[in-house]
């Protein structure tokens, strides 16, 4: 019970860091910044776009990650969409580029990093940094920068260049905090993947 309340609360977290994006126009990286794309070009509602382009990394995660993160993931990606579509309906305001993208990128990591202490993500490259920081070893946190740098390079279409060269300060935050825990994120994967130790044999 404790858990799912520490997923909500990141969940909550990193919708209002969507909000503060939307409210600069800028976008991030990951299938959060492909949603934003997407809103923006086609006035499609932020929830919906952010649901569907994650159905498709639920395979891997299955395959590299197992159900129980899957379900986890599936839960956290609902209750984000549910969670920005009701934050829609708060008091609308405006803030500079620049201070949205620092301030919308550390909230943004800071709620990542909850769902990542807790055996979750919010899908997309969040499940990919993790498969290839389980399989290789590889930083979470640089695995999403590479990712997040190309989805704000094919994201310069709907919010242009200047704002594209916020969104990478965006992403920037969002790996950095991540990196500064990817010690803790790897072991707590670790622990909940590991197998369960078998009973000892009692001496007859």
């Amino acid at each position: 019970m404790l858990r799912i309340l520490y997923m909500m609360a990141g969940c909550a977290i990193v919708s209002f860091g969507v909000v503060i994006l939307q409210s600069s126009q800028v976008i991030t990286g990951g299938t959060a910044g492909l949603a934003l794309s997407v809103s923006y070009l086609m006035s499609w509602s932020f929830a919906i776009a952010f649901f569907l382009i994650n159905l498709p990394f639920y395979i891997l995660s299955v395959a590299k990650m197992g159900w129980n993160f899957t379900l986890s993931t599936l839960f956290a990606v609902t209750t984000l969409s549910l969670m920005t579509e009701v934050m829609q309906y708060l008091p609308s305001f405006t803030i500079a580029p620049l201070a949205g993208a620092l301030l919308g990128g550390l909230v943004i990591g800071s709620g990542l990093c909850i769902l990542f202490l807790n055996g979750s993500s919010l899908g997309g490259a969040n499940i990919l940094s993790l498969v290839l920081q389980k399989r290789f070893g590889l930083d979470p946190g640089k695995t999403l920068f590479t990712f997040d740098t190309l989805v704000i390079l094919t994201g310069l279409i709907s919010v242009g260049l200047v704002r594209g060269l916020y969104s990478i300060l965006s992403v920037m935050v969002i790996s950095l905090i991540i990196s500064l825990l990817k010690n803790r994120i790897a072991a707590k994967n670790e622990d909940r993947t590991a197998p369960e130790p078998a009973p000892a044999e009692h001496a007859s």
